[in-house]
C-alpha cells in the first residue's frame, strides 16, 4: 500500500479524535465545563418527561424508535432501512419519521416521499431522510422537527400504521411501543464522556429507558464481545442482538456500472468519507484488497463544495489512482458535482443480522400486540 501515514490521517475529523480519547489532553479543561452544562440541561429535562411537566403524544398505530446513545456512527439509517423493509412485506403500512439533521427545509412538515416519487431534494431534507426515500419503494418518508406531526401526517395521508423513529432514542416527546438501541461493537461509548468533550448524548444509565440492544460492525473475537456481557449482566431482561453492515456493491453512477465489492482488489483507490466515523469505511476498502493511495475524512454530514472535490480530483491524478470511491450517503452530497469525476463510484452496504434473525422480528410482533 502506498500511502504515508500523514495522508492516510491527513482529513481525520478533529472531533472525533476528542472524543475517542480516554487520556486527558490539551483540549479537555476547554471541553469539560460545557460537558458540564449539556449534562445539567439533559437532567432537567429527563426530569422533566418524567415528572409529566413536559407531556408526551402518542400516534395512532405501532411506533417502533431505532437510535443509540452517542452522537453517529452506529449504522441506524441501514437498520431503518432492514426494519421497513420487513415490516413492508409483513403488510404493515409503513412510513418513516425523521427529524432531517441537516436539511434546510423550513415547512413545519415536509414530504420526502410518499413511497413511490421523492419530492425534495437533499439539502432540504438532509441526506439520512433523502437515502431512505431512495432505498424504500413503497414507505413514505416524513421529516418535521416534531415527529408526532410527522407521524399524524403520514397516518392522515397514508393510512400508515406503522411508524419507524429514525435516530428516536432522545425524542422523549413520542411515545414508543419498542425502543432499539444501537452501539457499535469496537467503541460503543467512546471515552465515555458526555457532549462536547465525548461523543454521549446522554449518561450511560439512560439505556435503562432501551428495550432491545443490537450490537453493530460485530465481528467474532473483538471487543464486542465486552460491550455484549455489560448489557447481558446490567440488562439482563433485555435481548441482545449482533449485526454488521455488509458491502453488497459497488455503483459507479455516471459510467451506469455495477460492480461486486471485490471488484476493487487490488485497484488503486483514492476514498473519502463524511460521516460518524469515516475510519470503518476506510477499513472495510482496505478489507476487501484495494490498494488505498489516499484517504481522506470529513467531518458528519459534511456540506462538500465544488472545490473540494476538485482538490481530490487533483491528488487522483497526481497519485494516479485508477477510482474515487465514496460513500452512498456522501454520494448524494456531491451528485450535483458528479460530471467533475466521471469515475467516481459509491459502496452501497446491507444491515445483516448475524444471528437470531427470527427472534429478532418474533420481539418486533410481540411488542406489535392488538395494533
Amino acid at each position: 500500500m502506498v500511502f504515508s501515514k500523514r495522508e492516510s490521517e491527513a482529513g481525520n475529523p478533529f472531533w472525533s479524535k476528542i472524543q475517542e480519547n480516554k487520556n486527558p489532553g490539551l483540549w479537555s479543561p476547554v471541553l469539560t465545563p460545557f460537558s458540564i452544562l449539556y449534562g445539567m440541561g439533559i437532567k432537567v429535562r429527563l426530569s422533566a418527561y418524567r415528572h409529566g411537566h413536559l407531556k408526551k403524544r402518542s400516534l395512532p398505530g405501532f411506533v417502533v424508535s431505532i437510535g443509540n446513545l452517542t452522537a453517529g456512527g452506529t449504522g441506524k439509517t441501514p437498520a431503518v432501512i432492514m426494519l421497513a423493509k420487513w415490516a413492508l412485506n409483513e403488510g404493515y403500512r409503513v412510513a418513516v419519521l425523521s427529524r432531517g439533521y441537516g436539511g434546510r427545509y423550513r415547512e413545519k412538515i415536509l414530504e420526502v416521499s410518499d413511497g413511490t416519487d421523492i419530492k425534495a431534494e437533499p439539502m432540504e431534507t438532509g441526506d439520512e431522510p433523502y437515502l431512505l426515500a431512495r432505498k424504500l419503494a413503497g414507505v413514505p418518508v416524513v421529516v418535521s422537527k416534531k415527529r408526532f406531526e410527522a407521524g399524524l401526517f403520514a397516518h392522515k395521508n397514508f393510512d400508515s400504521n406503522f411508524f419507524i423513529l429514525d435516530d428516536g432514542f432522545q425524542h422523549l416527546e413520542l411515545k414508543r411501543d419498542l425502543d432499539l438501541v444501537l452501539m457499535d461493537a469496537s467503541n460503543p461509548f467512546g471515552n465515555g464522556y458526555l457532549l462536547p468533550r465525548g461523543p454521549l448524548r446522554e449518561p450511560i444509565d439512560q439505556l435503562v429507558r432501551a428495550d432491545t440492544f443490537i450490537i453493530t460492525r460485530f465481528k467474532e473475537n473483538n471487543s464486542g464481545d465486552g460491550i455484549a456481557g455489560f448489557l447481558k449482566k446490567k440488562y439482563s431482561s433485555n435481548p441482545v442482538f449482533y449485526a454488521d453492515h455488509i458491502p453488497e456493491k459497488i455503483i459507479f453512477p455516471c459510467l451506469n456500472k455495477v460492480q461486486e465489492p471485490e471488484f476493487l482488489k487490488g485497484k488503486r483507490v483514492l476514498a473519502f468519507a463524511g460521516i460518524a466515523r469515516p475510519e470503518t469505511f476506510k477499513e472495510t476498502l482496505i478489507r476487501f484488497g484495494a490498494d488505498l493511495v489516499y484517504f481522506k475524512g470529513f467531518r458528519d454530514h459534511y456540506k462538500f463544495k465544488m472545490d473540494d472535490i476538485k482538490a481530490l480530483i487533483q491528488i487522483t491524478e497526481k497519485l494516479r489512482a485508477d477510482y474515487v470511491v465514496t460513500t452512498e450517503k456522501d454520494w448524494i452530497r456531491i451528485s450535483s458535482f458528479a460530471s467533475l469525476c466521471p469515475d467516481i463510484a459509491y459502496l452501497c452496504i446491507r444491515f445483516t443480522l448475524l444471528s437470531g434473525k427470527e427472534e429478532f422480528f418474533r420481539v418486533i410482533k410481540d411488542n406489535i400486540g392488538d395494533k
